[in-house]
């Protein structure tokens, strides 16, 4: 079953997703040379107390290991799922992803956004512009009376019209009261295919692109995933609401 919100479950998902949505947004200003993924790890639990939640993917288990961080931060190669480190310092050409997942009043904000640090290869910029515009291409299809193949579809048109290579092992989803709901929203598939999607649905339409081979793995830490080539990789992700009209994305900053 794919839950539908009810009015009352959707006020609160707005605001969740809204704190969610302006912790990334201040996290990625404190992206710069010189700074370590761990003290931007310890920034988000900071911008997270300040706002009044928690981080969803703190202590996330998964067998017996549990996530160590209060972020997903994911350099160059580092496709998700990165744990913040003292000695992982960030340097001109870098890029970045911060997954920023937060719990409010009992309902999830999840969205990622990948940054360019000092001067990025031209190439790996068009990386991050592409998958951009092939997640805005998936949440055109988030409407009512499509499917979920609709959405992965026009994600996998778009990513490889550029040749890159998607990323098949893990996946959008729905979220709500969980961080992880239904249904799975491949970023790859066909359209008119999956389930029907309904007013009041609330999914995590995130697009994982690698600028080389699809191929990846999981590294001796049990949770960070790499590129088989060791070429960078580029995470960016939306919650959005399935509503009567145009999708609505719910994880946009605070304004001030």
């Amino acid at each position: 079953m794919i839950p539908v919100k009810s009015e009352r479950d959707l006020r609160i998902m707005r605001q969740s997703c809204a704190i969610a949505a302006t912790v990334l947004d201040r996290l990625c200003q404190l992206a710069q040379e010189g700074v370590s993924t761990w003290d931007l790890d310890q920034a988000a639990k900071k911008l997270m107390a300040e706002h009044s939640c928690r981080s969803a993917c703190y202590n996330y288990k998964n067998g017996r290991l549990r996530f160590p961080s209060y972020a997903c931060i994911s350099v160059n190669d580092e496709v998700i799922h990165g744990i913040g480190r003292k000695d992982r310092i960030l340097k001109s050409g870098d890029i970045v992803s911060f997954d920023i997942s937060t719990v409010y009043q009992g309902f999830v904000g999840d969205n990622t956004r990948t940054v360019l640090i000092g001067n990025v290869a031209p190439e790996v910029q068009n990386l991050v512009s592409a998958t951009d515009q092939a997640l805005r291409a998936g949440i055109a299809q988030a409407r009512a009376g499509n499917r979920v193949g609709d959405i992965s579809a026009a994600i996998q048109k778009h990513i490889e019209a550029h040749g890159y290579g998607i990323v098949r092992e893990f996946t959008g989803h729905g979220v709500g009261r969980s961080l992880h709901e239904e249904p799975q929203i491949p970023n790859y598939g066909k359209a008119g295919t999956g389930p029907v999607l309904k007013p009041g649905m609330t999914l995590a339409i995130e697009p994982m692109v690698n600028m080389g081979v699809e191929d990846i793995f999981v590294g001796d830490d049990g949770w960070t995933v790499y590129t088989a080539d060791g070429k960078p990789s580029c995470h960016i992700e939306h919650t959005v609401l399935v509503t009567h009209d145009e999708p609505e994305i719910l994880t946009l900053p605070i304004k001030e």
